[in-house]
């Protein structure tokens, strides 16, 4: 059986699947570490999106299918007139049992075979710039996937992870958590032993793990022994994202608005905005009857420009431009205490002020659940707040001020560290594959999905 280092070239592969965006690193016997690149916009970045697009159109009177994934995907969308289908955050679906498949112009793909699309050409890429075969890799995997309830979720999560490795071509794969994966980049940096704790802040999930490192920590092959603790909620970045949508597009798309049917007043189906705030679950609106719909809703509004505007933003399946200028307006916060969010496309038009307080307020409940994930943590693993000698966090949301208090407040600033927020754990994942053996990796069977 294969393990994640080639026997040719010594080197190992690391995979950050991630829900808005993936990281594929190699590491040699030295423990140096590459980051594949890919040009996007006419320079290149780190950064995979982790998203698909396919466009239908026709060849000599027939209907073609071509699809395009990571930063060719992002052009592809917009460059294109007539928009296709622009499907973003696939691995939050992994732990739903009730979402199997989805059709994309008249045909129907598993969700494990769309995410295979993305890993693959993943791969293909990095194959050329690495200049090795992949077939094996450890992959990086939440402590509890979104929307996982317990630990059969989450183990059905990865199973179906593992099968969209499958199908894309490989091997083999082992999985390590995260947060586990960033502590064994940070360890890399050490000439000293320490307890540290990780917070790795993805798209769909936030991680922690408590986690003795060090050069002379035994058990170099990063057994379980050196893991104290981990913790996890299905909280970060969108949902974040999500309160930003709800207090400052949906209103203007009619959330809240009322209708007249039969006489009496309604509210709009508030539904569709729920959907609207997971951003990219927007594609799934655009069923011949979700718009109709919305079409007898538009016709009874008392709003119906309001209206027009929403079936205007799902029909052009513009999710990927929100979720661009909500990113925009976070960040932005990061660094100042107001920002403008602005989305314009010509029909659709938004702006609007805000205050970093009244974003902090938006989120203050995910805020005390984040908390409360790191309060369990150590009091589930019996350790005190002063007894943890560093705390390093990753991911992007590890820049948002509110979050960062949460750990000064308990561990203070001085212990609070960061670097290579977007590819640490990619990294880890690699400095992992270099200590694992082949033994407990799964055989895989690889069949490529066609393009």
């Amino acid at each position: 059986m294969p393990s994640p280092v080639s026997q040719a070239s010594k080197r190992a592969i690391g995979i950050d699947f991630g829900t808005t965006n993936s990281s594929i690193a190699c590491a040699d016997r030295t423990g140096e570490v590459q980051l594949a690149q890919f040009p996007y916009l006419g320079s290149l970045t780190d950064s995979y999106r982790s998203l698909l697009y396919l466009q239908q159109t026709k060849v000599v009177g027939a209907n073609t299918l071509k699809s395009w994934t990571g930063p060719e995907g992002i052009e592809q969308y917009l460059s294109a007139d007539v928009k296709g289908r622009l499907i973003q955050s696939l691995k939050s679906f992994l732990s739903s049992r009730n979402l199997h498949s989805t059709e994309v112009f008249g045909r129907r793909y598993t969700i494990e075979d769309l995410i295979a699309r993305i890993l693959r050409d993943l791969r293909e890429k990095a194959e050329q710039q690495f200049g090795v075969r992949i077939r094996s890799a450890v992959v990086g995997r939440p402590v509890h996937f979104v929307g996982a309830e317990n630990r059969e979720d989450d183990d059905y999560a990865e199973s179906r992870l593992r099968s969209a490795f499958e199908l894309a071509g490989y091997e083999s794969v082992g999985f390590e958590m995260e947060p586990v994966a960033a502590a064994h980049y940070y360890e890399s940096t050490l000439d000293h032993d320490e307890l540290i704790l990780i917070g790795d802040f993805g798209g769909g999930t936030s991680d922690f793990s408590l986690v003795h490192v060090g050069p002379t920590i035994p058990g170099r092959e990063r057994v379980s022994g050196k893991i104290v603790g981990n913790a996890g909620v299905g909280i970060a970045g969108d949902a974040f994202d999500a309160k930003i949508i709800r207090n400052l597009v949906s209103p203007a798309l009619g959330a809240g608005s009322q209708l007249r049917s039969l006489g009496k007043i309604l509210t709009v189906p508030n539904w569709v905005y729920i959907r609207l705030e997971r951003w990219h679950h927007l594609s799934l609106l655009r069923g011949r009857d979700v718009l109709a719909m919305l079409g007898g809703v538009h016709a009874q509004s008392l709003e119906p420009e309001k209206i027009a505007a929403l079936i205007h933003f799902i029909k052009e399946d513009l999710g990927f431009h929100l979720h661009r200028a909500v990113q925009k307006v976070k960040s932005d916060l990061s660094n100042a205490d107001e920002a403008t969010f602005q989305f314009s496309d010509g029909f659709v038009d938004l702006a609007a002020a805000v205050q970093r307080a009244t974003f902090e307020e938006w989120i203050s409940e995910e805020l005390e659940r984040i908390a409360g994930c790191v309060d369990s943590l150590l009091a589930s693993s019996g350790v005190l707040a002063k007894d943890v000698d560093m705390v390093f966090l990753t991911g992007g949301s590890s820049f948002v001020p509110a979050v960062r208090r949460i750990f000064e407040m308990r561990f203070g600033k001085e212990r609070i560290r960061g670097g290579n927020e977007f590819t640490s754990v990619a990294r880890g994942l690699a400095l992992k594959a270099l200590d694992v053996p082949s033994r407990g990796y799964a055989k895989l069977h690889p069949t490529l999905l066609g393009k």
